[in-house]
C-alpha cells in the first residue's frame, strides 16, 4: 500500500463536537469511479441511511458521486466524527467487497451562522455542477431532509 506522507494531518487538531454540523468529503482509492456502478452506489446510500438509524448522526444532506461522497450530518450524543464516517466507510466497503475508500476524510464544522439549507442545496447539486445531469431528478443518489 502507497503511504500518504501528509494523511495524518486531517487528523491534526480534529474534534467531534456533539450537536455539531459537518460537511463530510470521503474520496474513494485512487479515485476510481466506483458508483458510476448502481450497485455500490446504493450499497453506500442503504450504510448512510443505517447509520441514522443506528444512531451514529442525523443525515441533514448527501451526494454520492462518481469518485467521493459529501455528507452533512449532525453528530449526535453517543458518537463521534470518525465513528460515523469510519463506520458508513468500513460497512459499505464491507459490502460492497473490495477497498473503496480512501484512508481518511476531510470535515468542515459548520459555523452556527452558515446558511444550512444553503449548504445542502449546494452539496447536492454538485451533479449538475459536474455536467453529470441536466436537471437534479435526473440523479439518484442524493437526498436532503428540506428538499
Amino acid at each position: 500500500m502507497k503511504k500518504m506522507p501528509h494523511a495524518g494531518n486531517l487528523r491534526i487538531g480534529r474534534y467531534s463536537e456533539q450537536g455539531r454540523i459537518y460537511l463530510i468529503t470521503a474520496v474513494t482509492h485512487n479515485r476510481i469511479m466506483w458508483f458510476h456502478d448502481v450497485h455500490k452506489a446504493r450499497c453506500v446510500v442503504a450504510c448512510i441511511r443505517e447509520a441514522q438509524q443506528h444512531g451514529l448522526a442525523d443525515t441533514l444532506a448527501y451526494v454520492l458521486m462518481p469518485d467521493h461522497l459529501h455528507w452533512l450530518i449532525m453528530l449526535n450524543e453517543l458518537h463521534n466524527l470518525s465513528t460515523a464516517v469510519g463506520g458508513v466507510k468500513s460497512t459499505s466497503a464491507h459490502r460492497v467487497g473490495c477497498r473503496i475508500w480512501q484512508p481518511g476524510y476531510h470535515d468542515h464544522a459548520v459555523r452556527r451562522e452558515e446558511d444550512i439549507v444553503k449548504l445542502a442545496r449546494y452539496v447536492v447539486a454538485n451533479p449538475l455542477r459536474a455536467g453529470l445531469v441536466r436537471k437534479l431528478g435526473d440523479y439518484s443518489h442524493w437526498d436532503a431532509v428540506w428538499l
